[in-house]
């Protein structure tokens, strides 16, 4: 279902040219980075679950940390990037087009992943090199950071500094920057003297600030912490929530609740049943 949603979402985007804004062009994105994430964990979990053989490489494991991590902080990029969109076009709506061209939407998009990229490199490569000895048993559904720390033999403390240094930078940065984006909208949109505009005004961000809220919370409280070593049975919960239900409801939430794209929804449906 979150591949399928995310797909529809992506071929809507670039089938119908009422959808060819910056807007949707991040949504395109975010929706195509989203099924690579859900791609990462959910289906390797549901071939332990079917065949109960629940074993993974050494290598597989770290290649897996690695995509969770680098995808993840890529979508905390594109997140910011969009509420930056959404600041620009609120708040400064007759500069917007020359400020949101397509060279720089690409060029925001090219660099969210790049840095993304580059982000997780020396927390994963430094992962790579740990020693891992008995029972080998990961408390986890995926390689996470924590659980992984939990098994090396060889002395962690520098892996935990590095590794919550890039997490706190990359988190708190990118919330920072966003709350500051959607706080000047809202600030912006309370200062329309027509309600009318009011409501249409906060519409077009009402739905970014709720996933927003919800995959930040979750991270929050995954990876801020003092000691990042440290796990809980809590952590397997938040865990699904975040790697597997918000990827699941981000279309419905980010998208399809849309006006315009419901729109082209009908559109694209309505073509169909002519041919």
């Amino acid at each position: 279902m979150t591949l399928m949603s995310n797909l529809l979402i992506i071929t809507l985007i670039t089938s119908q040219r009422s959808l060819h804004k910056p807007m949707y062009f991040f949504i395109g994105n975010f929706s195509f980075l989203e099924m690579w994430y859900t791609s990462v964990t959910v289906p390797k979990m549901l071939k332990d679950l079917e065949t109960g053989n629940k074993t993974i490489s050494t290598t597989a494991c770290i290649s897996q940390f690695y995509f969770i991590f680098f995808l993840g902080a890529t979508q905390h990029f594109l997140l910011t990037i969009m509420a930056y969109d959404r600041f620009l076009a609120i708040c400064y709506p007759l500069r917007y087009n020359s400020l949101m061209s397509g060279s720089i939407c690409g060029q925001l998009v090219a660099m969210a992943w790049v840095a993304g990229c580059l982000s997780i490199s020396v927390p994963a490569a430094m992962m790579s090199k740990l020693v891992f000895c008995g029972p080998n048993t990961i408390d986890h559904f995926f390689c996470d950071f924590s659980p992984l720390l939990q098994l090396s033999c060889t002395d962690t403390w520098l892996n935990e500094i590095i590794f919550s240094a890039v997490a706190w930078t990359v988190i708190l940065g990118c919330f920072i920057f966003t709350f500051l984006s959607y706080a000047s909208v809202v600030i912006t949109i309370l200062k329309i003297p027509s309600s009318l505009g009011r409501q249409k005004a906060f519409s077009t961000c009402a739905s970014h600030i709720v996933v927003v809220g919800i995959f930040f919370g979750t991270v929050i409280f995954m990876y801020i912490r003092p000691k990042a070593k440290n796990s809980s049975p809590v952590d397997k919960v938040v865990s699904v929530f975040y790697s597997v239900i918000v990827p699941l409801l981000n279309p419905m939430i980010y998208s399809l609740r849309n006006k315009e794209m419901k729109n082209a929804l009908w559109r694209a449906m309505d073509k169909l049943k002519g041919r």
